[in-house]
Order: C-alpha cells, then structure tokens, then sequence
C-alpha cells in the first residue's frame, strides 16, 4: 500500500484510499485521540475535503469508521483546510481534511488535527501504530455514511475572521484576478477581496482538479497569469492550492512572487516578533527588520513545533511561514483594531491580503513591493515521477562522504559549506546556494536555489536538475 504520513498529514494513492484504507485511519484517529485523553466517545468529529474526484468518497468511508467508533460526525463540505481547522479550534472539536494538497489528481491523503490543532510527529506515530492494530483484528467495515451539513456554519466563520483583517475599502482601486481553478478557496477568495473593495475578475475555473504547486509554479500556470495580467489589466492575481491553505500571488505581470517573501510580508504585517521557518525559506529572511527567524525542517508539524517552543520560552508575537506561503499563527495578534486569534495550521488568506494591503498603501505595485525586500533571488523546482528509491539512493551518495557530494557538484560548483538539516543544503564557494532534498509528500526530488540575479539562479537551478537527471540515468 502506498499510504505514508509526509511533511502535512497521510498521503498515498486514491485506489489505496477509496475503500478500507480511509477506514482504518480514521478508526485510527479516533483511537489516538481516546488513548491520549483528548475527546472522549460521543464526541463532534468534522470532516472536510476538497475537490478531488475520490475526495467525497473518502470523507463518506472515514465518517461511517467515526460513527461506528461512537462519535458524532459533522460534514464541513468543501472548504480550504484553515477554515475546518477555524471550526475545529471554535468547537473544541478533532477534524479530518480528505486532501492531497497540490499532489497530482490520481493521488489523495488525509489531515489531521486534534481539538487543540494539527498533530505533531508523536500523534502520528501514535496514529500508525493504532492502524496497525486495527488491520491485525481482521475484517475492516468500510461501509460509507451521509451525516449532518457544517458547511455554512463553517464557511461563515472563516469569512468572519478574514472580512475583519482590514480596514473597509483597504483594496479599493485594485483589480484583482482570482484564479480559480479546483481549489476549494476559490469562491471565498473572490467574495473577501470584494468587501475590502477590490475589482475581483474570476479566472481559470475547472470542473476537474488541477494540481497547482505553491512552491514550483508550473510553467503552463505561469503562463497562463502573464496572460491573464495583460489581457484585464490586472495589478495581481492571488490564488491557492489544492485545499486553500498555500497561497499563489503573482504581481502585475504574471509573476509569481516567493512564499517566503508572503510569509514575511505576513510577519510585518502581524508585527511579530519571530517567525518559525525552513530551512528552504530564503536565506536573506535573517537580514529583514526586527523579527527573528527561526529555521527547522521541512513540514508544517516541525514549523509548529517550533512555534510551540518559542511560546513556552515567553516570546510574545509568535508566528510561522513556510517555503510555500503557508501562514501559521501560534500567538494572538491585534490587527485593525481588533483580535485575530491564533490558527496554529497553514492559512493562504492573511499572507494574500496581507501582500495586498502593503501594496495599496504604500501605493506601490507587487513587483516594486517585492523589490523593496531585496531578498536574494531564489528559484526552485522538481523533477516528478521520480521514484522514492532513486531520491533516497541519490541522498545517500551525497551524504556517503564530501568528495562524493563535490565530484556530483563538480560541474556546477565547489562546496564551501554544507548544512544537513533536511535534504542538503550547499552553499557553494562562489556564495550561491544550492539545495537537494526529496520530497515528503510524492515521489518528487525537489531543488532549491539561491544566487546573485535572476539569471544566475536560473542557471543553477536548470544544472542541478540536470544533474540529477543525468546521476539516475547513469544508475
């Protein structure tokens, strides 16, 4: 089976999920949850999902597995993932998010989070080890369940928390494309940027789901947002993954602009005070203003531990980004005269509104509001349908000794240093930098890069995929 928890909850393929499987792990869950004193039976369980075509199917498995474990299951329809977890944390309830994120369409997961927030590495363990127990009883019922609509109640929660955000009319003068696509955020964007005053132009709506990256926008996508830039005039346009819960803003030309720069956009905007990372976030996030920056591994549960550290230290104004946008808030914050309440899980709207309200009132366009980070220019992209084998064969050669690692690099670069945290992460003697690492979520290997301008990192980046490329053909 190719079922396996990632960096953001279980991932495998849709036929893995679509029957006992989506059983067992929700059984699992729900076991979990009993075990660490966390709920306790006839507890709400709320399940939501995406737009994938397996999506419903799993959701209706997992809900009858939590009805027979004696639970009450409330059905949260199709909503980005920050929204079920809003709900989640409002109720003090456990939630399950029938999602593969930006993976392609014939593969599917599920996200979890208990009544006080996504899990950890612990849970997930926990989570795994009571799967295990339940396949070893034998016979798994799988037999699906229609329970009772949260939808609204949910959707108007999380429209509440981010109509609230901004002053009224903080976006009027800006027309703002919307692309639509197959994410579950995609009308909730639109009506948001319409209350702060925004001309709103929907785009690229698809009745099949579409797998946009965040973090390695396709071609094709890029495409398609120069297009779109040029043919309405428009001064951005602002989207999301799968599930809604990494944001995509290109500027006024169709160009992406980082996660990472949304991320400490979103940081400034909060006034906080650290920020919890990756270590594939930009290297130059450490020079910007009075924030500290705080690196871990790749995954939304070690960005939450780190913020979960942080506030056990005292530091007040805690929050967290990842390389993709994703924007987590461990603290409480006061913005417009109000409070936004923490959401401790990956959210794309404040990053999105967040960049946009800087550009309006500073009067500046995207482009010229990314610029005036002058963050180093950083690239990446992947190589998918890339065994899980091979990355790991490819990893284990690199990391077997630095005359291995610097005869792969020889026809990019010498090594000058080398940090092991999660993949490899080379900063090469001439200060550009590059990163190898697999993904957690598919069979994808991941590259990074960092250099002086744009065409250097371009550079880079087409060589280091090259080089990959050419050590698997050689095997």
């Amino acid at each position: 089976m190719s079922l396996k928890f990632g960096t953001s909850g279980l991932r495998g393929l849709s036929v893995d999920l679509e029957g006992p499987a989506a059983a067992v792990y929700a059984a699992a869950f729900a076991r979990s949850l009993l075990a660490a004193g966390l709920v306790r039976p006839g507890d709400t369980i709320l399940i939501g999902r995406d737009f994938r075509a397996s999506s419903p199917k799993i959701a209706a498995i997992a809900a009858g597995a939590l009805q027979r474990e004696g639970f009450q299951v409330r059905d949260c329809g199709t909503v980005p993932t920050p929204a079920l977890a809003l709900q989640g944390l409002a109720m003090g309830a456990a939630a399950l998010m029938v999602t593969g994120s930006h993976i392609p369409a014939d593969r599917n997961g599920i996200k979890f989070y208990r009544p006080d927030g996504e899990i950890g590495k612990a849970d997930e363990l926990a989570i795994g080890a009571a799967a295990q127990a339940i396949e070893a009883e034998g016979a798994i019922d799988a037999t699906p369940a229609e329970v009772e609509s949260l939808e609204a109640e949910t959707r108007a929660l999380f429209l509440a928390r981010n109509t609230r955000l901004l002053p009224d009319g903080a976006l009027a003068g800006l027309t703002v494309g919307v692309y639509q696509h197959s994410t579950v955020a995609r009308d909730l964007f639109a009506e948001v940027l319409e209350h702060y005053g925004a001309t709103v132009v929907r785009l690229g709506w698809s009745d099949t789901f579409v797998p946009v990256d965040t973090e390695a926008v396709s071609l094709e996508t890029i495409e398609a947002l120069r297009r779109w830039t040029a043919e309405h005039s428009l001064d951005a346009i602002v989207s999301a993954d799968g599930d809604g819960d990494r944001p995509l803003v290109s500027d006024e030309t169709g160009e992406p602009l980082r996660g990472d720069l949304l991320g400490l956009i979103a940081a400034e905007f909060l006034g906080a005070q650290l920020a919890v990372t990756p270590v594939t976030s930009n290297s130059g996030l450490e020079r910007q203003g009075n924030i500290t920056i705080r690196r871990t591994r790749v995954g939304s549960p070690f960005v939450i531990s780190g913020m979960q550290e942080a506030l056990s230290e005292r530091v007040q104004g805690v929050m967290g980004f990842e390389a993709n946008g994703g924007t987590l808030t461990a603290s409480d914050f006061s913005i417009n005269g109000g409070t936004l309440t923490a959401l401790p899980t990956r959210d794309s709207f404040l990053p999105a509104l967040a960049t946009l309200s800087f550009a309006a009132d500073r009067k500046l366009s995207l482009s010229a509001l990314a610029r005036s980070y002058a963050l180093p220019v950083a690239l990446s992209d992947r190589l998918e349908q890339f065994p899980t084998e091979t990355s790991s064969a490819l990893m284990a050669e690199l990391r077997s000794s630095p005359a291995a690692l610097a005869a792969f690099l020889a026809p990019i670069g010498r090594p000058a240093s080398v940090s092991d945290i999660d993949g490899l992460r080379v900063t090469l003697e001439s200060g550009a930098v590059i990163h190898f690492r697999p993904s957690g979520n598919a069979p994808e290997m991941r590259c990074y890069v960092e250099a002086q301008d744009d065409a250097a990192a371009q550079h880079l980046l087409k060589d280091g995929l090259a080089r990959i490329r050419s050590w698997a053909a050689s095997r």
